[in-house]
């Protein structure tokens, strides 16, 4: 068995993948909110050390799974794969519906036809029944939406303003009273116990397992809401460049080992073998 192929095969396996979250990363360089991902590179002696208690298994000894291990625990491969929630620049837009969340840990709740999703996009805006919804069009809701389903919806000759808590307070334009200001709803801002459980799903979206929704709290004082501002990708471009030319590299001496098992190692060995028979 020849490790070395093995090795050269997982490793262009591994960087091929990296790539495609590298790529992934650049693509949403200018989306709102958006985070990076990253991945942690290792090699299959974790996954050995973590089920060689089980061994043997069906048709195989002990002996021959070491003999296997032994070329194959050194092969790379992506052991984890997570998402960088370090916050991005701030964005001044001045347009009232547009809204940045000032830390980390701090989502807007929405509605889906697949159910209730997060996200640190803020770029709101009103559909025609007057409702506050996100550029797809999915309703943007309040804290007792969990509770009590309700949707936060505008009427006409109102000026809407928002605190840093997201408590949404709206000022009449039509009388004498245009200085008063009353308490009209809120926006929810969910913050979890367990932020690794969110997983993107897409339009720049989180889903949180249902059965975890205890572990959601919702930041009635989190003095985090920025209306009239957005809040950028946490991308570093010149960073995922870096990545992106190591990554292509790393697949070129791979394939040059590959090649060099392949074309050399391989010839060499079925010629001396021809000899001696």
């Amino acid at each position: 068995m020849q490790g070395g192929y093995y090795s050269s095969v997982g490793g262009i396996a591994t960087q091929i993948n990296r790539l495609d979250v590298i790529a992934n990363n650049i693509a949403n360089a200018n989306t709102t909110g958006f985070k990076r991902d990253d991945v942690v590179i290792g090699d299959f002696l974790r996954l050995y050390e973590q089920h060689k208690d089980f061994l043997p298994i069906k048709e195989q000894t002990k002996d021959a799974a070491k003999f296997y291990n032994r070329s194959l625990n050194r092969v790379p491969q992506i052991v984890e794969e997570f998402t960088d929630r370090a916050l991005g620049g701030m964005m001044m837009t001045e347009n009232t519906l547009d809204f940045a969340l000032g830390r980390e840990n701090a989502y807007f709740m929405v509605e889906t036809p697949s159910g209730i999703r997060f996200t640190r996009d803020g770029s709101f805006t009103l559909n025609e029944e007057g409702r506050l919804v996100t550029k797809e069009g999915f309703p943007v809701l309040p804290r007792e939406y969990i509770d009590a389903p309700q949707y936060i919806d505008f009427i006409n000759g109102f000026q809407m303003e928002v605190d840093t808590n997201g408590n949404i307070f709206t000022r009449s334009l039509n009388n004498e009273e245009i200085n008063e200001t009353l308490l009209f709803s809120n926006l929810a801002v969910a913050s979890f116990e367990n932020p690794k459980y969110l997983k993107k799903v897409g339009d720049n979206l989180y889903q949180y397992p249902e059965e975890r929704y205890n572990e959601m709290e919702f930041l009635g004082q989190s003095g985090a809401v920025r209306q009239g501002f957005l809040e950028k990708s946490n991308i570093n471009v010149i960073y995922e460049m870096t990545g992106l030319i190591e990554t292509n590299r790393l697949v070129e001496a791979y394939s040059k080992v590959l090649k060099t098992h392949m074309d050399e190692l391989n010839t060499e060995a079925i010629t001396k073998l021809a000899t001696k028979a």
